[in-house]
């Protein structure tokens, strides 16, 4: 057998294993609330349900993989991991919301996550599993990347995020390394949980309007000049709303490539290519890039950290009996996230 050959074979078996076995996320702390077993007695199948179901829906479709990973992202960042992303309206009508916010326009998969609150209520009983906690496990399930335990016992926000709120609160597709490491430490990520995160993109796509000022009027020097005329093929006018990969190696698989395309100037957005030229993060990259293994460690670790952010547990909050409305009638309450002012996406 050829070596590379050899070589690549030994490795397919490594991210088996660790997808079978599932990598070590339980060492970490939890949020008080949250626990690994959360719900072995009161819905033990959950997990499998939703597993299961994801197979049939990622066959059907692939591009959702990326689309559902995002929106666990999405909600996280903004008022924290209390699926307010999955509800309609908003504090003050439809110009101030959260899902209807510049950010989230492109979301989708919504309807995924509201058919699993379903099936698992109807195994499990009404009110058994939060919308928020079936977001997160879906994250996990939708990308076919590490497996990995969730932490679980989150329950669903009963306020609305504003748009306002929204903005300040997810990275821009522009903003350089500097600003995205000073912006994303005031939310407790370092720069290998930064990387990590960004690892995410190696699945999904790129709309041209968040990437053609790379291109025209001149083009950006830290780009690949090939790679910059296929991308201006794509994207032949600045107001062109066409996609394109974010990883130009292996687009549906959750792999370590999107490093590689960066070490090869082959980053499709700025936040992406600027992690390989800013100094302090290289090096990260690099070692992802011939790592998969290691990159598929630190990508759990800053998941299940993410996973964790302003989570309400016990009595605060609700589970909704649907992911898009609360179950209470009482009057909206408007919340503003305490910003880090991170440039709006």
């Amino acid at each position: 057998m050829p070596f590379h050959t050899l070589v690549m074979s030994v490795g397919l078996l490594v991210v088996m294993i660790m997808h079978l076995k599932g990598l070590d996320a339980q060492q970490q702390p939890l949020v008080k609330g949250l626990s690994w077993k959360y719900y072995e007695s009161s819905c033990p199948k959950l997990e499998s349900i939703i597993r299961k179901q994801m197979e049939k829906v990622i066959k059907k479709d692939v591009g959702l993989a990326a689309a559902l990973l995002r929106v666990h992202f999405h909600d996280c960042f903004v008022q924290g991991c209390d699926g307010s992303v999955l509800l309609d309206g908003s504090a003050s009508g439809p110009v101030d919301s959260e899902k209807t916010a510049p950010p989230n326009l492109s979301l989708r998969g919504f309807e995924v996550i509201e058919d699993l609150r379903r099936r698992v209520h109807k195994q499990c009983g009404p009110s058994s599993v939060s919308c928020s906690d079936i977001t997160a496990i879906v994250a996990r399930d939708a990308t076919g990347g590490p497996d990995y335990s969730v932490p679980l016992g989150r329950r669903d926000g009963l306020t609305f995020a504003t748009r306002n709120a929204t903005l300040a609160n997810l990275p821009s597709p522009f903003v350089p390394t500097g600003s995205l490491l000073t912006n994303l430490a005031a939310k407790n990520f370092d720069a290998t949980d930064v990387v990590a995160l960004s690892g995410a993109h190696t699945i999904g796509v790129a709309h041209c309007p968040s990437f053609t000022q790379r291109l025209y009027p001149t083009q950006d020097t830290t780009m690949d000049k090939t790679f910059a005329n296929t991308l201006k093929g794509v994207c032949p006018t600045t107001s062109t709303n066409a996609t394109t990969f974010l990883d130009l190696r292996s687009p549906n698989v959750f792999d370590n490539k999107y490093f590689v395309d960066l070490m090869n100037k082959q980053g499709v957005l700025t936040s992406d290519q600027d992690l390989y030229t800013d100094k302090r993060t290289r090096a990260i990259v690099t070692s992802f890039a011939v790592n998969q293994t290691l990159f598929f460690e630190k990508f759990v670790d800053v998941m299940v950290k993410m996973g964790q952010m302003q989570v309400l547990t016990g009595t605060q909050g609700e589970i909704r009996n649907t992911c898009s409305k609360r179950n209470s009638n009482g009057s909206v309450i408007s919340t503003v996230v305490e910003g880090h002012d991170i440039e709006s996406f």
